[in-house]
């Protein structure tokens, strides 16, 4: 999950190498670091937290020379500090590592017999030392092929060579890694959010990939070192969407700007003039789909509990959902005509990423729901829908997951009409209701002051439940994760049903537990689920979509969203669960966009 930037050229690049590094501070932020070559040396810099704290460095001592590298860690291998930090040197070579290395104990044994030494605790310097070792045989290109033949497990590299001062080398295994071109600049990148500034013009590393880089040119190959030619990417520029504004933190910037990306995302998908969804070209006809496996990880396998409950409820089509990380995992029975969707914000997800690739050997139909139509997930998939939600910066997901339920409404009421499975009267009404989301999240946003009171509520509470059901209870799920990545308090999220068969041991006076209820056929259950907690002490922060309910001295704080249908309800009810983190985590002091241990695009497994 960390972030790496490699840049050639024809001037001095500390600066572009911090500035870019600021941008891949969402993948990690535990550390930072860069190397340069400067007088004929490896010019290593690196510390302990933020950016900011390398900037400072640099101010004091700069950083010469005209190609470098630079990384920001989320840590694995080793506690987060200044000897763990990337990048890895050796007198002669210097290495900057996103991904893991799975056996790197057994290579740096064997490298110790040899009588070297290792400074860090990392997997990294297991690389560093092996590609210092090949260049007692080998050229720079030579010797990375050597060493990459040896490492297990998933690794984005960027290489510089004290011998070699105009090259850098990048490969990829598992990582995403991308190339950009610039005149008399040449770019390696984690991902194209931290080369826009630079250029417009990417290439993307496939697995097995490598790229010698200098300020003139690109060259890449493949794993059995034949040179290859890769397509060049123009990406769209649009600055407002990458940049705060006048918003504290991008978080809140997201929360806000959600009516404007849900308003783009129908207006893709929706046609008024042929009162139709424009979804074509499914990779199997629609009557012919068995079963579809919905896939992801964290708030993306939220989105697809929700829309569990649509396929459900509109089609007849069979629906299984699994968490990415244990898909490949398990005895699976493949079938050519179920649809494998799955869903990511980034489309760099590892375990996401891993159960596609799974997917794809064993020759099924695949599908992407993806906020990044050039990344990994999106090229290796057979079919891509995206939610066009533009840069979403803050770790903790909202607009995308907003995003992935809504494409995955629209998905659901396509299939359903195209394999009649709802008349066409109910698919006209349930497109106009579609229309009316962006105006009844705007008016949702206006409930902040309420949950602004609601958040006093968890500043001293030791944990909190949240609660629904049906539709409601990915959504008391997606809740609880949020407050969780938030405040870092304690949160759980339930079927307000299981409450009598365990969780209620964990109620007790004054407990902060969120009720999500819906006048949906759920609704008097919940109700009645509501009273278990409220007779045990529990402190009830209540959100629905009727307006009838009276708020009283068991139910301390209350507030309605607008009502447009049961289907649409976890769209709507979402809102007050994501400004609920965003004030509690505020009134705590915590780093909003970057909580702890955390990181936004996870690419280890």
């Amino acid at each position: 999950m960390c972030g790496i930037i490699g840049i050639a050229s024809n001037k001095p690049v500390s600066i572009n190498i911090i500035n870019s590094l600021k941008k891949l501070e969402y993948r990690g932020y535990d550390s930072a670091g860069l190397a340069t070559l400067n007088n004929n040396k490896i010019d290593e810099k690196k510390c302990t937290g933020r950016v900011e704290e390398l900037e400072k460095i640099l101010f004091k001592s700069p950083s010469e020379g005209n190609l470098g590298i630079g990384h920001v860690r989320w840590a694995t291998h080793g506690v987060p500090n200044e000897i763990n930090a990337h990048p890895h040197s050796t007198e002669i070579v210097s290495v900057v590592h996103n991904g893991i290395i799975e056996n790197s104990d057994e290579l740096k044994k064997k490298l110790e017999i040899k009588g070297l030494r290792f400074k860090s605790q990392t997997d990294t310097e297991v690389i560093t030392l092996l590609i210092t070792e090949a260049l007692k045989k080998y050229d720079p290109l030579e010797s990375v092929f050597s060493t990459l033949k040896q490492l297990k497990g998933s690794f984005a590299l960027g290489i510089i060579f004290k011998d070699n001062k105009n090259i850098i080398i990048g490969a990829r295994r598992g990582s995403p890694l991308a190339v950009g071109y610039a005149q008399d600049e040449k770019y390696l990148g984690s991902d194209s959010y931290a080369l826009k500034s630079m250029t417009n013009k990417i290439s993307y590393l496939d697995d097995g990939d490598l790229c010698v880089l200098t300020k003139d040119n690109v060259e890449f190959y493949d794993e059995k070192k034949k040179k290859i030619n890769k397509k060049i990417y123009n990406l769209s520029d649009d600055k407002n969407t990458s940049e705060k504004g006048d918003y504290k933190n991008f978080m809140s910037k997201e929360i806000f700007e959600q009516p404007i990306t849900a308003k783009n995302c129908i207006n893709e998908y929706i046609d008024s003039l042929k009162k139709d969804i424009n979804i074509y070209n499914f990779p199997i006809q629609p009557n012919n789909i068995n079963k579809i496996v919905l896939v992801g990880c964290g708030t993306a396998y939220h989105s697809c509990l929700v829309a569990k409950y649509w396929f459900e409820e509109l089609t007849n089509i069979d629906v299984d959902i699994d968490i990415a990380s244990e898909f490949r995992y398990r005895k699976l029975k493949f079938n050519s005509q179920n649809l494998y969707i799955f869903v990511s914000q980034s489309g760099e997800t590892a375990d996401t990423a891993a159960a596609l690739d799974l997917c794809k050997k064993n020759k099924v139909k695949t599908c992407s729901i993806i906020n990044s139509v050039e990344s990994t997930i999106a090229r290796n998939s057979d079919w891509v829908l995206p939610i066009h939600a533009g840069p979403e910066i803050g770790v903790a997901s909202t607009k995308a997951f907003l995003g992935q339920m809504i494409v995955l409404y629209i998905l659901c009421l396509k299939l359903a009409k195209s394999r009649q499975d709802i008349e066409d009267k109910d698919y006209q009404l349930f497109l106009e209701r579609l229309k009316l989301i962006p105006d009844a999240i705007k008016k949702t946003l206006k409930i902040e002051s309420s949950i602004q009171s609601m958040a006093k509520e968890f500043i001293d509470a030791k944990g909190s439940m949240f609660l629904g059901r049906g539709y409601s209870f990915p959504i008391a799920l997606e809740g609880a994760l949020k407050l969780k990545e938030l405040s870092y308090l304690h949160a759980e999220g339930y079927p307000a049903g299981e409450m009598k068969h365990g969780p209620l041991a964990l109620i007790e006076e004054g407990l902060p537990v969120i009720v999500i209820a819906p006048k949906d056929k759920y609704y008097e259950k919940t109700l009645s689920n509501m009273q278990e907690v409220i007779a045990r002490g529990g402190k009830i922060l209540f959100i629905s979509d009727y307006k009838k309910e009276l708020i009283n001295e068991n139910v301390r704080f209350g507030v309605t969203v607008p009502f447009l249908d049961n289907l649409l309800s976890p769209i709507l009810l979402t809102i007050p669960i994501q400004l609920l983190a965003y004030h509690v985590a505020l009134l705590k002091g915590c780093d909003i966009d970057k909580p702890r241990n955390l990181a936004k695009s996870v690419t280890v497994e």
